[in-house]
């Protein structure tokens, strides 16, 4: 079976690797003339664990290939995967440009039948949109070539994505007639030998699925964050509120961790989609409106702990900052709650200096050089007033305290993550500010 993907990005890279593992040719296609370049040379644009080492055997076996040219690597392709950016317009709708305009090249360029799957998150109606724009290049061909448009949503957490696609929850399709079903049934069996469901569905409602996981998602973590903040208010610990409520199977342990609030390339974005298209149909999502304002203002909850602190004077202060992307295992700064924190403490007159396994040179990219980037977690402390924890890596979780008090002018610490128990703060002579928790003074 042979199928082309275009766009080379987190979706598209992995989601090519992870067919290609299946026995499947494929042909990853880009436009970006660099990115296919490095990627013929195995320099992997993003990071994901295992992704590297995945592509590389892949390519060995001939089962996966990097181009620029779609037109030539369509032909005798069964599936065509659309898997390029839907990035929010200036009204929080998603822009849909690069969606149709592959849609526009497939249609100039498809020599047989052809099953074009919208992989890309993309808004209710926009599998219409890319059938109506690959007919209307077909028809100025004269062509009678037929084709059939399907909806395959992506569920991949970044950090996990490789286990997200090979071993799915679930694997969601939307089709509307049968030719296409076996098509997406063939692509998908050795998936479904493990037992993982594959729900066919019709295409409206694939579309909508992906929208509302994420918005679901996005909720359970404002909801905490809103809870968090009144635990602060009223003398309550939201650990305790937290495992509370968790234990209840109806609500379940994920996602009821607070924090600084949530970001990534999917999350925000998707919210503000779907808020615009429940517009664009005259109904208001008010719930989804107050998870996007609490995410905007959870984000400001530390710097304000600081400032507070500090009463409002950071001038002269060095903070230091644990984590910079979005989330562990990944160097995605999209949305990321980091660069809020970092604008805000600037702002007020304080230095900083941060460490991130991953994400230095992503942030660099984004903000240049207006805080100081170190290659060790420990060299961000030297003679910093403050730290802030703002990731959860792993190698955070259990830091060395006796270099730590070497290092720091001042034992106080921020912990956006609460990933440190406030008894052994308390032990080791710290101040202490988490979210939702009361404040451990040294």
């Amino acid at each position: 079976m042979k199928i082309s993907i275009v766009g080379t990005g987190y979706v598209g890279l992995v989601s090519g690797t992870c067919f290609a593992e299946t026995g499947i040719n494929v042909s990853c296609i880009d436009v970006d003339e660099l990115k296919i370049k490095n990627l013929n040379k195995g320099i992997v644009p993003i990071y994901e664990p295992g992704l590297e080492r995945m592509i590389e055997n892949n390519v060995s076996k001939g089962r996966l290939t990097f181009s620029t040219d779609l037109k030539a690597n369509i032909t005798e392709c069964e599936a065509v995967f659309i898997a390029v950016g839907t990035p929010p317009d200036e009204d929080g709708s998603a822009d849909l440009k690069y969606v149709l305009s592959v849609a526009k090249e497939i249609g100039q360029s498809m020599t047989n039948y052809l099953v074009v799957v919208d992989k890309s998150t993309v808004p209710i109606g926009t599998a219409e949109k890319v059938r109506n724009t690959i007919q209307a290049e077909l028809d100025k061909r004269n062509s009678p070539l037929e084709f059939d448009v399907a909806s395959n949503p992506e569920f991949l957490k970044e950090g996990a994505a490789i286990d997200d696609f090979l071993k799915p929850d679930r694997i969601v399709v939307g089709i509307d007639n049968e030719r296409s079903k076996k098509v997406m049934q063939r692509l998908y069996k050795p998936f479904l030998l493990n037992g993982h469901p594959l729900l066919f569905m019709d295409i409206p409602s694939a579309e909508l699925t992906k929208y509302a996981a994420n918005a679901m998602l996005a909720t359970k973590i404002s909801f905490m964050n809103d809870i968090a903040n009144l635990c602060e208010i009223v003398g309550a610990d939201v650990n305790n509120v937290r495992k509370g409520i968790g234990s209840d199977s109806r609500i379940g342990p994920k996602f009821i961790y607070p924090g600084a609030g949530y970001g990534g390339s999917c999350f925000p974005k998707d919210v503000q989609a779907l808020i615009r298209t429940s517009k664009e149909f005259n109904y208001d999502l008010e719930i989804l409106q107050s998870v996007e304002n609490v995410n905007e203002r959870q984000k400001k909850v530390i710097p304000a702990k600081v400032l507070n602190h500090f009463k409002n004077d950071l001038k002269g202060k060095t903070i230091a900052l644990w984590g910079l992307s979005f989330k562990p295992k990944t160097d995605d700064m999209r949305e990321a709650p980091s660069l809020i924190i970092i604008e805000e403490i600037l702002k007020a007159g304080a230095k900083i200096k941060a460490y991130d396994p991953v994400a230095n040179k992503e942030a660099k990219r984004r903000i240049g050089d207006v805080i100081d980037y170190c290659d060790d977690m420990y060299e961000a402390l030297i003679d910093v007033d403050a730290l802030i924890v703002i990731t959860e890596w792993p190698e955070f979780r259990v830091p060395n305290y006796k270099v730590m008090n070497k290092l720091m002018k001042d034992k106080l610490i921020f912990d956006g993550r609460n990933i440190y128990d406030a008894a052994e703060m308390s032990e080791f002579g710290y101040t202490y500010y988490s979210i939702g928790r009361p404040i451990v003074n040294k």
